[in-house]
């Protein structure tokens, strides 16, 4: 995420958007490889080789952290976390001892794209995932790296992980999720990031109307494709998780607060509450990136201090409407030691 909250930084462009005079238009990530199962884009999937690098304020970034701990590939991909406000060079390691990653020996996310491919157009995007023998970039495919973890990585699942992109499901999946990403997803920064009324205007109805659409879709369903957590109810968590904290008045997305929808907030609520996906929510990292980076927005740099955050451990009822969260499956274990979010960032 640059000035643009895109989960790019540095080298003077930004290579998941453009904006200014024109439409806020989200390009897909420059490096497409994919890690595999039979290795086809010369990236075979193997335990200890990778590294998935993120930020928690970045939506995009926190799919990956969802799915990982879901199917408890903690073991087999390990993590960096990144500052949550990065300069103009790129994302920066300075949460780590001496600044630097401990694993890959970088200070800053770019010099992991500089070993793929010098002067390439485009900006430092989370997430990553980085070769860890040859310190390479793999890929910045933010769509595709979730799907991969889900199918490709398989093998490496812990005993007992859902199964996030079932196959019979995947059509449905496909189709909600395309929703909630054009209208949803980047809905939001099409609102925040719109450069003339109307095209504000026309974002935030978009926001809204889907918003609508899938909050009447959970009224009696727990879950959005079928009985148990997939991909899609990742996809929504990590925009709903971020609405009242920043969207609504950051972005300008101010119809109505999360909170004000019964059916969203206790989904939102639900899901939280589920191992997996509130122990990977940094709220201060998040409201620091949002309101100290996108200065373009918020000159002066203030972060607020609300939202209250109690309101996420509230009951939620939603176990009234059955559906099982892993399927066939179980719970994530105990966040691994040293991934825990610091209590200033918990509710």
């Amino acid at each position: 995420m640059s000035n643009d909250g895109s989960g790019s930084a540095g080298k003077g462009a930004d290579g998941n958007t453009s904006y200014g005079h024109k439409p806020f238009v989200r390009s897909r990530g420059h490096f497409a490889d994919r890690i595999t199962a039979d290795g086809r884009d010369g990236w075979p999937v193997e335990a200890g080789r990778y590294r998935l690098v993120v930020s928690r304020a970045c939506p995009w970034a926190s799919r990956a952290l969802v799915s990982r701990r879901l199917l408890g590939l903690e073991h087999a991909l390990s993590l960096a976390i990144a500052d949550p406000v990065q300069d103009d060079r790129s994302w920066r390691f300075t949460l780590d001892e001496d600044g630097r990653d401990p694993v890959l020996g970088i200070r800053l996310l770019s010099e992991a794209y500089d070993a793929r491919e010098r002067d390439y157009p485009g900006g430092v995007s989370v997430p990553a995932i980085v070769d860890v023998p040859s310190g390479r970039l793999v890929t910045n495919d933010y769509q595709r790296i979730t799907l991969d973890l889900a199918t490709e990585w398989s093998a490496l699942h812990r005993e007992g992980a859902p199964d996030l992109y079932p196959e019979p499901l995947r059509e449905e999946i496909d189709e909600v999720m395309e929703g909630i990403y054009r209208d949803v997803n980047n809905g939001v920064y099409r609102a925040g990031f719109a450069s003339g009324q109307n095209e504000y205007e026309t974002a935030y109805a978009d926001v809204f109307r889907r918003l609508d659409l899938v909050s009447e879709r959970l009224t009696d369903r727990r879950y959005l494709v079928g009985d148990s957590i997939t991909e899609a109810d990742i996809r929504l968590f990590t925009t709903l998780v971020r609405f009242d904290a920043v969207y609504h008045g950051h972005f300008k997305c101010n119809r109505s607060k999360l909170s004000e929808d019964p059916v969203l907030w206790a989904y939102a609520r639900d899901l939280y509450q589920t191992p997996g996906f509130g122990d990977t929510v940094d709220f201060d990292h998040i409201k620091k990136h949002y309101y100290r980076v996108h200065t373009g927005i918020n000159p002066t740099g203030i972060v607020p201090l609300g939202p209250g955050l109690s309101g996420w451990r509230a009951p939620h009822q939603r176990e009234e409407l059955g559906g099982r969260p892993f399927g066939d499956g179980t719970a994530p274990g105990p966040v691994p030691q040293g991934e825990e979010v610091p209590a200033r960032g918990r509710p």
